[in-house]
């Protein structure tokens, strides 16, 4: 069975974020300016993008370099497929 990176460093940003939308939540509720609840809505997705970085940045130290180190080559084949489909996927947001 392959071994996962650890990914809980991020829990506490996803708490945060967490926490964030909720606020969101609370501005719309209280009719908020409406720049300063999109400011908030940007600070979210920047808050997002960050722990999306470090996963992928995890995955890629951890998942891809040991697929490549150890595995076969259709392994390594489908990891560095996985990545070129994730880029593929991420451009068409």
């Amino acid at each position: 069975m392959a071994e996962y990176p650890n990914h809980e460093d991020n829990l506490i940003a996803l708490r945060r974020i967490e926490g964030q939308v909720r606020g969101i939540q609370r501005m719309i509720e209280d009719r908020k300016y409406c720049i300063d609840i999109l400011n908030q809505i940007h600070a979210v997705m920047r808050a997002l993008a960050r722990v999306e970085d470090k996963i992928l940045e995890k995955h890629l130290e951890n998942c891809v370099a040991n697929a490549a180190r150890e595995s076969s080559k259709a392994d390594r084949n489908q990891k560095f497929q996985e990545i070129v489909n994730l880029v593929s996927q991420f451009r068409k947001l």
